[in-house]
């Protein structure tokens, strides 16, 4: 049984949302693979003219910048191009007579290619790392925090709301003294794992405490946040989930969560604004676990035309 998450593509994010790679459009992609290629053909001129070691270093630079941008597969293709192209603009090379100095500058076409490649998916998951919850996947505070500025600043700008959500998993306590801390783990990445699952694709999740989550969701309706508050506390109300070996039966697992949902007007200071914002959906929550838990309550005093209320819990008659 694994205490961390594994880190994968998928969507825990996060994840990657604030990375360089995330920003690279498909066209963008294309432009660099067009700079690429017209490198390795603007060396293969020069190494064609000269013949000389020192310009063929030149290849390196493609090389770098296709294992950058793409990758293991794109410092393997172009340090097979720069293996091509080098063997067919020299003479000798083009029959085959080889020196030991030819073999070497093809072997370190390819380790560069491959180094490259290394380097950068050691950068990736860094940037993973220091972003990331280990136990669910999700974003660590420190990335939420960045995130929730974007999206305030985008909000106010564009004068749209948005919705922090603030969850709690109910009666963890219990769980772990009555089965152990492995299971309150595994519950906490089970509630992380439906977040991810039943989230829209533009929100941005934190857990930012043992089991207290943070949600933001840019352009997000009063009507919309409580949809999206029900389905996860519905989905997590009916999952029978397994944890640490043990299967546990549906209802095993409930969440409160509190809402607030504003349509920020130059907030100035974005930090201290977003303060304010989680503790009005930290407050809605507590009002969620006073009304008995496995509930959710909204707090919209800001957002307008709206009132603070309590989403009654259905599912539980």
């Amino acid at each position: 049984m694994r205490l961390t998450a594994e880190l994968t593509h998928e969507r825990t994010a996060p994840l990657a949302a604030n990375s360089w790679e995330s920003g690279q459009t498909p066209w963008l992609k294309i432009g660099w693979g067009v700079l690429v290629l017209a490198g390795l053909a603007a060396v293969a001129v020069i190494d064609r003219d000269t013949g000389s070691a020192p310009f063929q270093h030149l290849y390196y630079l493609p090389i770098i910048l296709g294992g950058v941008v793409f990758g293991y597969r794109g410092g393997g293709l172009t340090s097979l191009g720069a293996m091509l192209l080098f063997h067919s603009v020299n003479n000798g090379l083009s029959q085959f007579h080889y020196t030991p100095g030819d073999m070497v500058q093809m072997f370190l076409f390819s380790a560069v290619g491959i180094v490259t490649a290394k380097l950068r998916e050691d950068a990736r998951r860094m940037h993973l790392l220091a972003h990331t919850d280990d136990v669910t996947g999700l974003h660590n505070l420190r990335s939420f925090e960045a995130h929730l500025n974007r999206l305030l600043r985008a909000a106010t700008r564009n004068q749209t709301p948005i919705t922090l959500m603030v969850l709690d998993l109910d009666n963890l306590k219990r769980l772990n003294d009555t089965y152990g801390h492995l299971v309150g783990c595994e519950a906490v990445r089970t509630v992380g794992f439906h977040l991810k699952k039943e989230l829209p694709v533009e929100a941005v999740a934190c857990r930012y405490g043992g089991d207290e989550f943070v949600i933001a969701l840019p352009d997000c309706s009063p009507a919309k946040a409580v949809e999206n508050a029900e389905r996860i506390r519905q989905t997590v109300f009916a999952c029978a989930p397994e944890l640490a070996g043990h299967l546990f039966p549906s209802r095993t697992l409930t969440v409160s969560i509190g809402c607030v949902t504003v349509t920020p007007t130059l907030p100035g200071n974005l930090a201290e604004f977003g303060e304010n914002l989680f503790r009005q959906a930290d407050e809605a929550l507590y009002q969620a676990k006073a009304q008995g838990k496995n509930q959710v309550f909204v707090n919209e005093a800001n957002a307008p035309g709206s009132s603070a209320g309590f989403v009654p819990d259905l599912s539980r008659s």
